[in-house]
């Protein structure tokens, strides 16, 4: 009925027809409603009965377990996500403590501490541990250390090999991640935190009693005990930071027994000068395999303490030192003999070098020197090959990673007189430089002259070098090296049998300015170029 069809004004027969029609309008959307709730209902059990139908549930634990360990393989920090599926998945997997055995944390003073506690706690009594926390102190990003960290990748912290693995966050983060590697998945597990944004400034002077200042003066007393206590089962333990935090004199309480751990690193990207370490600690007498110290928090240690450090450790395969101060030698130093050292990273104090004249390392496979400048440091490689037994090297990095404020005396270090070494170097493939005139180290990789009997370096492949100062005939001598080993038909010239292979990378950083069409020309000979110049260098 057509509202048109009522008569005007209504009367009292119209109204009660209007009122019934209203009346089963309503009992009639009632019932649709009730309809649809029940549908509702049975589409829960019908999405319910199939979930409690499906294979997956039907699998034995043990499998079940053993699919859980080949997800962990690939995603040490899956255990997070494993355990909220559903509540069978999560008794599964807190009932697997090795599922909880690897710690890949990314956190800040303001987060809680309690993370740490709840996977260690889930770990168990008896599984190893594999710790890698990323410390981000607040405010510590700036314009300028993000420009250095993009023209170039930051020395104490290197690219993780592919695939990266998974870290997690204890919140979520309000600003980009600097301390983790680039592109890492990240899990955000459901733990305790304090929520606060990781970009927030610093507390007012007004407010360093609030709640908030005391989470942060105590963060690193918190966690710290927490990892000690589980200090027996450390396989692996990694903790880095970009800047020194309040709470840092708790690293010093990481002086107990750790029987089984082969990796142990604790690096800062600046240079620390108060609250001392203990370097007395047994840690650094387990046999470990891979020892990575830089800017620790100690002013008072001596070249023959660093080496009694190094010796205790026999097996080292991997070792990474970087002392900002280095006081000289009380005791003699006496050579010592790494056989299965393969990587070897020192910087920081020019007494280094003579920490380097004492070691015998005839399994070396990469050197990367960065010591402050004050004496040539080609004297300091070549004993050290020859003394060695000439290792066949494949990777060399001199003062590569120097920056202006990495140094406290001579600037950065790596000053070279003659590359004449480079000569012996036949199976070097990988070379980078950093703070040295241009032109002779180019010339040495060049077409050998009169006085060179052949190639230097002929299995070089990668050649990178950063902020090395060049005159104007720097670019053509840049030009005539990738002619000469990477000429446009062909191989390049063999001399007394010996052809050099064509490098495939090149990167140039904050060198001298290369102009668009010599890039051009570059990028057609070599397969992969990064540029990147100074700011006061580059064309308009």
């Amino acid at each position: 009925m057509q509202l048109s069809n009522y008569p005007e004004p209504p009367t009292e027969s119209t109204v009660s027809a209007a009122h019934a029609l209203a009346r089963i309008v309503a009992d009639r959307r009632h019932t649709i409603r009730e309809m649809q709730r029940e549908q509702q209902v049975l589409e829960e059990k019908v999405m319910y009965t199939l979930a409690y139908i499906s294979p997956i549930r039907r699998l034995p634990n043990e499998l079940l377990r053993h699919i859980f360990m080949f997800n962990f393989d690939d995603h040490p920090c899956c255990a997070w996500v494993l355990a909220s599926v559903c509540v069978l998945w999560r008794r599964l997997a807190l009932s697997v403590p090795k599922l909880w055995s690897k710690i890949r944390l990314v956190t800040s003073q303001s987060s809680s501490a309690d993370t740490i506690r709840l996977w260690l706690e889930r770990s168990g009594d008896k599984v190893p541990l594999d710790i890698e926390i990323y410390l981000q102190v607040n405010g510590s990003t700036s314009e300028s250390s993000n420009r250095t960290k993009a023209s170039s990748p930051t020395p104490w912290l290197p690219p993780p090999p592919s695939p990266p693995p998974h870290y997690v966050l204890p919140h979520s983060p309000s600003t980009a991640i600097l301390l983790p590697p680039a592109h890492t998945p990240i899990i955000v597990p459901q733990s305790p935190s304090h929520h606060d944004a990781w970009g927030a400034s610093p507390p007012h002077p007004s407010s360093r009693s609030s709640p908030q200042s005391q989470r942060n003066t105590h963060w690193g007393h918190i966690a710290i005990f927490y990892l000690i206590e589980r200090m027996p089962r450390w396989q692996r333990f990694v903790f880095r930071f970009d800047k020194p935090f309040l709470s840092i004199s708790a690293l010093k309480s990481i002086n107990g027994d750790a029987p089984i751990l082969k990796e142990f690193e604790i690096s800062c990207a600046e240079t620390i000068y108060a609250t001392e370490w203990s370097w007395s600690s047994p840690i650094f007498k387990t046999d470990l395999r891979s020892l990575n110290l830089r800017s620790l928090p100690s002013n008072h240690l001596s070249l023959d303490r660093i080496l009694y450090i190094i010796g205790s450790n026999p097996n080292l395969e991997s070792l990474n030192l970087h002392f900002t101060i280095v006081l000289p030698a009380i005791l003699p130093l006496l050579p010592t003999s790494l056989p299965r050292l393969r990587e070897l990273t020192f910087g920081g104090h020019y007494h280094m070098s003579t920490l380097a004249d004492a070691l015998v390392l005839p399994a070396l496979d990469t050197l990367n020197l960065d010591i402050e400048a004050r004496d040539p440091i080609e004297d300091t490689i070549t004993n050290l090959l020859q003394r060695s037994n000439n290792p066949p090297i494949s990777h060399l990095s001199v003062a590569y990673g120097s920056t202006s404020s990495s140094t406290l005396y001579y600037g950065p270090g790596g000053i070279v007189i003659s590359w004449n070494f480079l000569a012996d170097l036949n199976h070097l493939q990988s070379l980078s430089i950093g703070g040295t005139p241009l032109e002779p180290f180019l010339t040495a990789l060049g077409t050998p002259d009169e006085e060179q009997a052949h190639w230097a370096c002929p299995n070089l492949t990668s050649v990178a070098m950063k902020s090395c100062h060049s005159h104007p005939d720097g670019i053509s001598k840049l030009v005539q090296l990738i002619e000469a080993r990477n000429p446009d038909t062909g191989t390049a010239t063999m001399i007394n049998g010996v052809t050099p292979t064509k490098l495939r990378h090149l990167e140039l950083h904050d060198c001298a300015s290369v102009g668009q069409d010599v890039l051009d020309w570059l990028t057609r000979r070599v397969d992969k170029v990064v540029c990147v110049e100074a700011p006061y260098a580059r064309s308009p």
